[in-house]
């Protein structure tokens, strides 16, 4: 019988090939967060608007979680040196026309193409990752590894991008995103075989419907969690049709995977309680993650930081991923309840939220947010490995890929679902506590005329003219008003937060069935982005 041909070749030493494969999965990882790395200058590049920037996110999110269930019948398809270089390609390509083109439907189709060409190119280099993992104990490490890579990635966007849009135009960041895939590939292929990781099947009865129809709900769904605020939700003609279509093609989806004898998505997945339950979860979670964006933008809006800065706050954050991704993979090895694993986890979100909410203030010294930027990285990064391994240990081996599917599902809708909350509290909560300070200005006249008299002898004192004076005194008293209403919608979100993550920690507490699923990692692997 002959000898089996190894994937790499026999003079690459391990730690080339762990650092290779590194090289190539972190520039997928980056192109994710590209778009919101800085928004405004996306927005101003381009000439659109912020929801557009966030959209073309949520476009390269939805091909993610749509193709990923077609896109195993190609990985099984093409030889997997073949295929790397299919997914590289098709990246550098999308990169090319995002870096040349200034139209908005053309980002939008080629953020999408990225997305579908990402999902290939990180579930091979994942594959690779995990071929090197034999036991159990190391892939438990490995989960906790990956996914702590993915909750630090968009703070290292930002750290890293925040240079480049400083000193050049805003699309050079997909210029440079090109270049960042050369070392990788290059030495990827140098050190691997053509092998095939799995038996070729042939690509018949390929199920393109189902893409189409999953793509299109995704799509839909994206647009109405991002827009609706801004459109006023159910009063625009957009968002009802949007709605009315989710509503059709949700429907025909779920009637196709019952129908069909080999469903891209078998739906008996729901049947295991536990499974639902690691779903809610990672739901909650990203609703609670996606609570870092109302912090950074209170950091923008608020105390006037730059990306830069704010990206090196948060490397606080990063810090506290790694010493839980650390404590952890620990606690899984040791087999310790799941359960008290979520409470940590969960209670370490609810104390930054709390802490968060007496900590906004117009006048803030940055350095009192490390501490609770840490904290929450903690509960984050100890949350994250421990519920995907008990959704998916929820369910049988042969469900295995369904149970993958059907999560980044779940977490593209938590993610979708932080936007639109935070748009909530952004544009109509914001707005609400604008109004009221005004009334309130207006109602206690005395005190604006002083405020405003304050202002206007303070720039006359510069020697500016007194109608100049006036003018700028409203506008300070205006700027006035708005630092506090955006504060004042950072700490009613951040209260919103911690009401859930209470509810979360008693459902946990409280629920009687929630019992330790056994761990069995063997023969499976995390799926490919679950940002």
């Amino acid at each position: 019988m002959r000898k089996p041909v190894p994937v790499f070749k026999h003079w690459a030493p391990e730690w080339l090939i762990r650092i290779t494969i590194f090289l190539v999965i972190l520039p997928c990882l980056l192109l994710f967060g590209l778009s919101t790395a800085n928004a405004t200058a996306a927005a101003g590049f381009y000439g659109i608007e912020p929801a557009d920037v966030q959209y073309s996110m949520i476009l390269f999110y939805a091909a993610v979680a749509s193709f990923f269930a077609l896109e195993r019948r190609f990985f099984i398809y093409l030889a997997s040196k073949e295929y790397f270089i299919v997914g590289i390609a098709l990246q550098v390509l999308t990169s090319y026309v995002c870096y040349r083109t200034r139209s908005l439907p053309v980002l939008f189709l080629f953020r999408f193409i990225q997305g579908m060409a990402n999902c290939g190119t990180t579930s091979i280099c994942i594959t690779l990752i995990f071929s090197r993992l034999e036991n159990e104990r190391s892939r438990e490490i490995g989960y906790s590894v990956f996914y702590g890579m993915l909750l630090c990635i968009t703070p290292i966007s930002i750290l890293l991008t925040a240079p480049v849009v400083d000193n050049f135009d805003y699309n050079f960041l997909y210029k440079g995103i090109m270049f960042c895939y050369v070392p990788g590939a290059v030495l990827l292929l140098m050190i691997m075989n053509s092998v095939r990781l799995n038996r070729k099947i042939p690509l018949y009865q390929v199920d393109w419907p189902s893409f189409v129809l999953y793509a299109l709900l995704l799509a839909l769904i994206g647009y109405v969690l991002s827009y609706g605020q801004q459109y006023y939700w159910l009063q625009d003609q957009r968002i009802r049709w949007s709605c009315i279509a989710i509503f059709f093609l949700f429907l025909l989806h779920i009637y196709r995977q019952l129908k069909l004898k080999r469903p891209s998505q078998n739906l008996e997945v729901f049947r295991y309680r536990n499974y639902v339950l690691g779903m809610f979860l990672i739901f909650v979670l990203y609703i609670a993650r996606g609570a870092l964006t109302m912090t950074s933008l209170y950091f923008a809006n608020v105390l006037g930081m730059d990306p830069f800065h704010i990206a090196y706050l948060m490397l606080s954050n990063i810090i506290g991923i790694g010493l839980s991704v650390l404590i952890s993979s620990r606690l899984l090895i040791l087999k310790r309840p799941l359960r008290l694993i979520w409470i940590y986890g969960f209670l370490l979100l609810l104390v930054f939220h709390v802490w968060m909410v007496f900590l906004f203030n117009a006048q803030a010294d940055a350095s009192s947010f490390v501490l609770p930027l840490v904290v929450q990285g903690l509960g984050a990064g100890m949350l994250m490995t421990p519920i995907i391994v008990f959704a998916i240990s929820a369910v049988p081996d042969r469900l295995g890929g369904t149970a993958s599917a059907v999560g980044v599902f779940f977490r593209f809708l938590g993610f979708c679902s932080s936007i639109a909350l935070i748009n909530f509290y952004q544009l109509y909560n914001r707005s609400n506590h604008i109004n009221r300070f005004q009334e309130q200005l207006s109602t206690l006249n005395t005190i604006a005329v002083d405020r405003m008299e304050f202002y206007r002898k303070m720039l006359g004192t510069k020697g500016l003219p007194s109608d100049q004076a006036t003018k700028i005194a409203k506008g300070l008293l205006n700027r006035s008003v708005e630092v506090q209403a955006q504060m004042k919608s950072a700490v009613d979100y951040y209260t919103f937060v911690s009401y859930l993550l209470i509810g979360v920690i008693l459902i946990i507490a409280l629920t009687p069935y929630i019992s330790r699923t056994i761990v069995n990692l063997k023969s499976r692997q995390p799926s490919p982005i679950s940002y």
